[in-house]
């Protein structure tokens, strides 16, 4: 069973919100899912990105991989955290 872990959207019409789950490959987007393990909200300004990392870094410890939006998020906001910390 591949694993991946991937956006899953919700929220309404044109206002839209995501949880940040690890499901196996073959299930839809919104379909089922193995853990959810944070959210990502767009709509706020700045963008608010949340992620349990300790799962995060588990799931691809067991060889879990990240969607290519989802890659591409968390190495903007990881950037974006460093820059407003130091």
């Amino acid at each position: 069973m591949a694993v991946h872990i991937r956006l899953a959207r919700h929220g309404s019409k044109k206002n839209p919100f995501y949880r940040i789950v690890v499901s196996d490959q073959r299930s839809r987007r919104d379909g089922r899912f193995i853990e959810n393990i944070g959210t990502y909200d767009p709509c706020r300004d700045p963008a608010k990105l949340i992620v349990d990392r300790r799962r995060l870094d588990y799931w691809t410890g067991q060889g879990a991989q990240a969607s290519d939006t989802l890659s591409r998020l968390l190495k903007k906001h990881a950037a974006e955290a460093e820059a407003s910390a130091g």
